[in-house]
């Protein structure tokens, strides 16, 4: 078994039987999910009930948001602060940096101001380690997100299928830190890990949300005042929710919808989608294909905000080294299937610089 076959805590139904992806049913996902937020039966369950409770609070400002200041132009505010803003920040953030390290930054200033530049939804420890996992074995059994297992499966996965092992012995601990470290979480000595159950430590995880969310409210206040400020607030916890259904859809929901000259990444399901691709750089397909790239939207076509903001900090000194696959992604897979449409020679094969 590899380090990444065991850096996950399994679910009491397993991710396998026989050596086969083992599919529970709704009610055994929901019983998992509510023993796993049990915050009685174990004081390891903290981070997930933490990062559920952070979430569903965002109903409050949402729901006075729409009782008391509801207009036209803070739902459009809200919209696109949500689906653009925050969808390319956890892109640029969780996806690229934190979880491939595909960019590095110049100093430890750079890097935490882009760690919060947008609402704090999401806990870096919940996503990276479990991403890794995905991009090991994805579609097999053990991948936490496993298209293959239903929408509810993956819904659900930040809390049944997620979570670090509690039980790793301090080689296998110090190994897991390794993934974490660069992203500037507060990391958590063994004997703390062993008594929370997690890398990162209750006191400064939740420290750094009120911090996060009280200079983004009174930033948001002194915009525009209350109305503003629950607009964006209630949004980002559409978003904060809604964006734990994207691996479903961005495997086609367990069925191949991958087109021809399209999606070149042939080893699962994922696919690239307009949507997700134009409002936070989420060319998924392309992703897969080359996961440590710092640029997704390879072709003229495929508008990539996560990486005009790496790119754009690369500029002005913030951002000291990028990986670009996009050379690569036209040498090996567009060129070739292009000319499998044109007589022979035809094509134009002219590689642009990683600006272009």
């Amino acid at each position: 078994m590899s380090f990444l076959d065991r850096v996950l805590d399994p679910p009491s139904y397993g991710f396998s039987r026989n050596e086969k992806l083992y599919v529970p049913t709704s009610q055994e996902i929901f019983r998992e999910f509510l023993s796993r937020l049990n915050i009685f039966t174990s004081r390891k369950n903290w981070l997930p009930l933490w990062s559920w409770t952070a979430s569903l609070s965002f109903t409050i400002p949402l729901a006075l948001f729409l009782t008391f200041y509801v207009s036209w132009p803070l739902l459009l505010a809200g919209f696109l602060y949500s689906m653009v803003i925050m969808g390319t920040h956890g892109t640029i953030w969780l996806h690229r940096y934190s979880t491939h390290r595909s960019f590095t930054f110049r100093n430890a200033l750079a890097r935490t101001i882009t760690r919060n530049l947008v609402i704090k939804i999401i806990p870096e420890e919940t996503y990276v380690i479990s991403h890794h996992v995905h991009h090991r074995i994805s579609e097999k059994p053990g991948d936490p997100y496993n298209v293959h297992a239903g929408w509810l499966y993956c819904f659900l996965a930040d809390v049944n299928h997620q979570g670090v092992n509690k039980n790793l012995d301090r080689k296998d601990y110090s190994q897991l830190c390794k993934l974490m470290e660069h992203t500037g979480v507060r990391l958590n000595s063994y004997e703390q890990y062993r008594y929370w159950g997690s890398l990162c430590h209750p006191f400064f995880t939740i420290g750094h949300y009120i911090l996060n969310w009280s200079f983004w409210y009174g930033t948001f206040f002194f915009l525009g005042g209350h109305a503003l400020a629950l607009a964006l607030f209630g949004f980002a916890g559409v978003w904060g929710i809604g964006v734990r259904t994207y691996n479903y859809d961005g495997h086609g929901r367990g069925k191949d919808k991958r087109r021809k000259g399209v999606d070149f990444h042939t080893r699962d399901f994922a696919i690239n989608q307009v949507w997700p691709g134009y409002v936070a750089g989420e060319w998924h397909n392309n992703h897969h294909l080359f996961p440590n790239s710092a640029r997704s939207g390879f072709l003229p076509h495929q508008l990539d905000l996560a990486w005009i903001y790496i790119w754009t900090c690369s500029k002005i000194g913030a951002v000291n080294s990028f990986k670009d696959n996009k050379p690569e992604f036209l040498r090996d897979h567009y060129f070739p299937y292009l000319k499998t449409l044109k007589p022979a020679g035809q094509v134009s094969v002219k590689l642009t610089s990683p600006s272009q």
